[in-house]
């Protein structure tokens, strides 16, 4: 007899390697590794049989062929020059396929990650039949920095709910050791599905039809009609230590350090690489209007933010003010009390620093319910990663010829 499984509100949270073959896969929960000390100890590999235990792309059956089963998507989280990335808010994960160095053709890798990611991309906006076709997507990420523990992430369809085809899957180019080259960068979107069950799990390797063996309703609501049905996890914390503001990798900090230095002296300058960041973490932007420095060094802009159709284009107005200070000096009450003054009524507000903000503003932004976006020093780097300056000399390269030097 088999034991129940575990009902939605009581999930197990952590799973032994003695316990791989035979778990389910649920959202967030821990999967350990071995510890022989060897590839043997991948989870992932015991998990789900036959999928391999190296690599991103990890599946069973053959891209070139057309015939893979189920596929697994696996994220260490460490590489800043390909910044794989879950937004737990909107359940869109972004993702970036496995031709990462100059040398061959964009569909020319080993694992064939590339050639996956164009077929399936391209069916998902095919007939409902060939959506039927396209293997159920697994997520995992590696869980603490040592050892080979994996966390659960969810089951992914690809493109998502408001991207674009060209959102959904581009390919990028990308210059290393002075040398061009295209990847894949994909979107994909986390259902709504706490627990996926190992009978599914089977029935997929057993090339049974996904809509069957325990199909998650999620699953087939896409495939019938390209239903998104997203899981949508609202932030809880919403006041933020200094280090979770600031960098916490050796490239990040120095690229961050880059352009405090590149401002020092004329920290009015920075008002107008703030606004470039803006725009790329809100691409809805419309025209900015830098003003005149102001009487406690900072510099103030205001500019517009489009919402609706482009025939039917709604502008809000907003005002930005940027702080381009060392870590140590934190964005206090006084900076972001001169802001709130200047916001009008239904305007909002961005400040943006390369700093942290302290813990007081953040509580008084929040519990007063102040439209402003507050910006620190790790959205910037962020940003600036999820558009492709993930070096310090890309990033200098970037201030150089975006703000020169009068």
């Amino acid at each position: 007899m088999t034991s129940p499984s575990p009902s939605p509100n009581n999930l197990k949270t952590h799973f032994t390697f003695a316990e791989l073959e035979t778990a389910d896969l649920i959202i967030d929960a821990l999967y350990d590794g071995g510890t022989s000390g060897n590839s043997g100890d991948d989870p992932i590999s015991k998990l789900i049989k036959g999928v391999g235990n190296q690599g991103g792309f990890r599946y069973s059956g053959s891209p070139a062929k057309g015939t893979v089963k189920l596929a697994v998507l696996y994220t260490s989280g460490n590489d800043v020059d390909w910044p794989d990335h879950l937004d737990v808010e909107t359940g869109i994960f972004m993702y970036y396929g496995d031709n990462k160095k100059p040398g061959q053709g964009l569909h020319d890798t080993p694992r064939a990650g590339n050639v996956l990611l164009r077929d399936v991309f391209a069916s998902s906006h095919g007939s409902t039949s060939k959506r039927a076709g396209i293997p159920p997507f697994f997520l995992f990420e590696k869980a603490g920095t040592s050892g080979r523990a994996v966390r659960f992430r969810g089951l992914l369809a690809p493109g998502g709910p408001t991207l674009t085809s060209d959102d959904e899957l581009a390919a990028i180019w990308r210059t290393t050791a002075g040398l061009r080259f295209q990847n894949y960068r994909s979107q994909f979107t986390v259902l709504d599905h706490d627990r996926v069950p190992r009978a599914w799990i089977q029935h997929l390797l057993a090339a049974g039809n996904p809509l069957e063996g325990g199909c998650p309703d999620v699953w087939r609501a896409w495939v019938e009609g390209r239903v998104y049905q997203p899981l949508l996890a609202p932030m809880t914390t919403v006041i933020r230590s200094k280090a979770a503001q600031l960098p916490d990798d050796a490239l990040g900090k120095a690229a961050l350090e880059e352009i405090r230095e590149y401002f020092r002296g004329r920290e009015h300058d920075f008002e107008a690489c703030a606004v470039a960041i803006w725009r790329l973490i809100a691409r809805n932007t419309g025209p900015v209007d830098l003003t005149r420095p102001s009487r406690d060094g900072g510099r103030d802009a205001v500019g517009t933010y489009g919402l609706g159709p482009a025939s039917s284009r709604i502008a809000i107005d907003f005002a930005l003010e940027a702080k381009c200070f060392g870590t140590s000096n934190a964005v206090g009450v006084r900076e972001v009390s001169r802001l709130i003054s200047r916001i009008r009524h239904r305007n909002f507000g961005v400040l943006v620093t390369t700093s942290h903000f302290h813990k007081q503003v953040q509580e008084e932004v929040h519990e007063d319910g102040h439209p402003i976006a507050l910006v620190a020093g790790r959205d910037i780097i962020d940003a600036l990663r999820q558009n492709g300056r993930t070096t310090v000399e890309a990033v200098r390269q970037w201030l150089e010829q975006s703000f020169p030097k009068v």
